[in-house]
């Protein structure tokens, strides 16, 4: 587990990097003398995983996260506080809208780097990012799996994480879900990657979603 997580009153909370400011109204909380922000499963498919009893948190302090698909930065605000002042997460993020609330959840987190870029062409935006100890990925396209290997080749250090939720119905809307997961996994372990650990379903948090957490050797 990462030392800045905590589970407080039976609530996922992360140490909060911004003391008294929250991005989405989630709850502030006190722990031993130090803030933490209230993580909701039903908005974070990470902190589901978390609920759904995740066992491994490849995500540590001073590490440097690529998170593809930032969207308004709901979650790569808690990876932020995951990583710490020390820490850097590229926040890759497609549309215009999303990154205008990114760059506002940003503007108070200094180890935040948001990007506007299309994570499909990894290419366009290498120039803005070094190597990666983690790339968590979260994003609306078909081809979910090869779009982590992509990124991964480019980005992830050898022995490095990622950490993928898989839409299955981003992927295909009338295939079996448990069948889309297994092709996507399937393809990470073609390209490199060792699955160490599979959330299958983040049921009641979030529907046709599963987690992989997976190891890559370059």
């Amino acid at each position: 587990m990462n030392e800045n997580i905590h589970f407080i009153e039976k609530r996922v909370t992360t140490k909060n990097l911004a003391p008294g400011k929250t991005v989405y109204g989630e709850r502030l909380l006190q722990f031993e003398g130090e803030e933490y922000r209230e993580w909701d499963p039903y908005r974070s498919k990470f902190a589901a995983a978390i609920r759904k009893g995740l066992k491994q948190i490849p995500i540590q302090p001073k590490m440097h996260v690529l998170y593809l698909g930032a969207a308004s930065g709901t979650t790569a605000s808690h990876v932020s506080d995951l990583v710490g002042q020390e820490g850097i997460v590229y926040c890759i993020e497609f549309s215009p809208r999303a990154m205008r609330d990114l760059l506002r959840v940003c503007e108070s987190r200094s180890n935040m780097i948001p990007i506007l870029a299309d994570a499909r062409f990894p290419e366009t935006y290498r120039m803005f990012i070094g190597p990666v100890d983690v790339i968590y990925q979260d994003i609306a396209q078909p081809a979910q799996a090869i779009i982590l290997v992509d990124n991964a080749k480019l980005f992830l250090k050898n022995r490095g994480f990622a950490m993928l939720a898989i839409k299955a119905r981003s992927i295909d809307s009338s295939k079996e879900i448990s069948k889309i997961f297994s092709e996507e996994t399937d393809i990470l372990k073609e390209n490199g990657f060792t699955v160490e650990e599979n959330i299958e379903s983040l049921k009641p948090f979030d529907k046709d979603h599963c987690m992989v957490i997976g190891q890559f050797t370059a």
